[in-house]
């Protein structure tokens, strides 16, 4: 997405993501029952979808201004964010153990926006609205539990980001040559993949177990900062990294009190 952000809109490569997802998962469920097609909760499954479109253009919008493993661990503040947000939403109660955490990644996110040499500005708000998106999206995920088949909300998962971004693509849509659109149609096929492997994943293990594999993440965006952008990560950003990472794990290791 961040190569591709310095020819095409973000809202063009939104669309091609959320079109290549939406025309395998159709294809599937085509194939193996159309009726999963079919949502009893259609109202929340558009308002995730939504979000999870959020989540994806503020991302976008982030990338073009900061590092790679900045945006990472900014983005890795969604637990901590969750474990808050379910106080007003969920009703959950969180131990002083975990509203410390919470803190602590907010924290981290504050040492990486505001690192010696970056002018604040609102745009630096990005990064973190994306994270913001994506932990309402992961709590409208729980609230849709039980009431729809895993299957019917990956089909609903990319429907807002392929109507949306699609609306703007006779405006400002630039025709991409072969390289990059096969770099689109990668960005769909691992957006797939993705979702896919995490419905697996939380089918098979418990989400403790789950989000310890998920901080990885900030290591492949090291790596890839320093392979394919030539991004040297700062002391900075490497220690307000720590603070998220270390406070979402901790939030996951210890749980919530009911």
């Amino acid at each position: 997405a961040r190569i591709l952000l310095k020819s095409y809109p973000a809202t063009e490569i939104a669309f091609a993501r959320y079109f290549v997802h939406i025309v395998l998962v159709t294809i599937f469920l085509a194939w193996r029952d159309p009726r999963l097609m079919i949502s009893r909760r259609p109202v929340l499954q558009m308002l995730r979808s939504i979000l999870l479109l959020g989540g994806t253009l503020f991302g976008m919008l982030a990338l073009k201004i900061m590092p790679l493993l900045d945006f990472s661990a900014i983005v890795w503040v969604a637990p901590v964010l969750v474990a808050a947000l379910s106080v007003f939403v969920l009703h959950e109660k969180v131990s002083p153990g975990l509203w410390a955490s919470v803190f602590a990644g907010l924290i981290g996110v504050w040492v990486i926006i505001g690192r010696t040499g970056m002018d604040f500005s609102l745009s630096m708000l990005f990064p973190f609205l994306a994270a913001l998106a994506n932990a309402l999206y992961q709590i409208t995920t729980r609230l849709l539990h039980g009431a729809d088949s895993s299957l019917t909300t990956l089909f609903y998962s990319a429907l807002a980001g392929v109507l949306f971004c699609g609306g703007f693509l006779p405006f400002g849509a630039a025709a991409p040559n072969l390289a990059d659109g096969g770099l689109m149609l990668l960005l769909g096929l691992l957006g797939v993949a993705s979702h896919f492997c995490l419905i697996r994943a939380f089918a098979e293990a418990p989400a403790n177990i789950d989000a310890q594999f998920g901080y990885t993440a900030l290591l492949w965006a090291t790596l890839f900062s320093l392979l394919i952008f030539g991004e040297i990560p700062s002391p900075r950003s490497l220690f307000g990294a720590g603070l998220i990472a270390g406070a979402g794990l901790f939030i996951f290791l210890h749980g919530r009190k009911t």
